[in-house]
């Protein structure tokens, strides 16, 4: 697997989210990460695949272990991060602040970024990615008891979750989770 720890990330961008995309990878590459680019390359790409199917195209290298995390731009941030989500184990945001990024992987595990090109400057695309990268879930963004073992039970749970076995359960889960909540849960930033 290509790893965040080994500065390796995988990217993609649609028409629309080309500048932001290309900006954020100039910085990256001037930070030594090596960024596998399997988007649109240039305004004029012979190959000007749409949104979702980019979308797909990283949520299945993610899905296959290939990469442990991505990031993605569109226009709107919406429809490449919808089609990323279609594929297992793909846990993507669509963010458009720094702190949101911090928390779509701290509290929500999250190996897949989508940021709209429209709504975010390219500056903060920058500091969004490199608030991504450098966060871990359960990294002390939230300051209580049990932080982790919490999140992380909901990040496992929607990892191995099968529609069709809790359609044929009558929407119903089979065994509920029995976890204990911190009692400082309420006291959470």
């Amino acid at each position: 697997m290509k790893s965040v720890k080994d500065k390796q990330v995988l990217v993609a961008a649609d028409i629309a989210g080309l500048p932001l995309k290309d900006a954020v990878i100039t910085h990256l590459k001037s930070k030594g990460w090596e960024v596998t680019d399997i988007g649109i390359k240039s305004e004029d790409d012979p190959n000007k695949e749409m949104f979702q199917r980019l979308g797909l195209r990283v949520g299945a290298k993610i899905s296959e272990g290939e990469f442990e995390k991505a990031l993605l731009f569109c226009g709107s941030g919406m429809g490449i991060h919808i089609a990323a989500s279609k594929c297992p184990r793909v846990h993507s945001a669509v963010v458009e602040s720094v702190n949101a990024a911090k928390r779509c992987v701290v509290a929500n595990g999250c190996n897949v970024l989508s940021m709209g090109a429209y709504y975010v400057a390219p500056r903060m695309g920058i500091d969004i990615a490199d608030a991504f990268l450098e966060s871990n879930l359960g990294d002390g963004y939230e300051n209580w008891e049990g932080f982790y073992d919490f999140h992380k039970f909901a990040h496992d749970e929607l990892d191995v979750f099968d529609y069709v076995e809790f359609k044929k359960n009558g929407f119903e889960f089979k065994t509920p989770a029995n976890i204990f909540i911190a009692r400082s849960a309420t006291k959470a930033r």
